[in-house]
């Protein structure tokens, strides 16, 4: 019960940060690439998330039985700081050719 309440504000940051970076991607892929491209990009990108939807429980196992979860949540925790910045740069920056705020 003591933590129930910090869990579920985290849960719920958690499921609108993904929902929001996942509307995000989708509407930036439609910008970027051409009409009759973007189809078959947006098919594309979904696929990359099924396969994350596979991977993070698979890292994530292999992690707890080696008695190193943490080391997982490091991984993960650099892999998406890396990516926050490559898009920043990419989309935010002062030359960047598609903006997207």
């Amino acid at each position: 019960e003591r933590y129930f309440m910090p869990f579920v504000l985290l849960f719920l940051t958690l499921f609108a940060a993904s929902g929001i970076g996942n509307g995000a991607t989708f509407r930036t892929s439609a910008m970027v690439f051409p009409k009759e491209q973007a189809g078959p990009v947006l098919g594309w990108t979904s696929a990359v998330a099924a396969y994350g939807a596979f991977i993070i429980p698979q890292v994530f196992g292999e992690q707890i039985k080696a008695t190193t979860p943490e080391y997982a949540l490091y991984g993960f925790a650099i892999f998406y700081f890396v990516c926050l910045v490559l898009n920043g740069w990419y989309y935010l920056g002062p030359k960047a050719e598609f903006k997207n705020p």
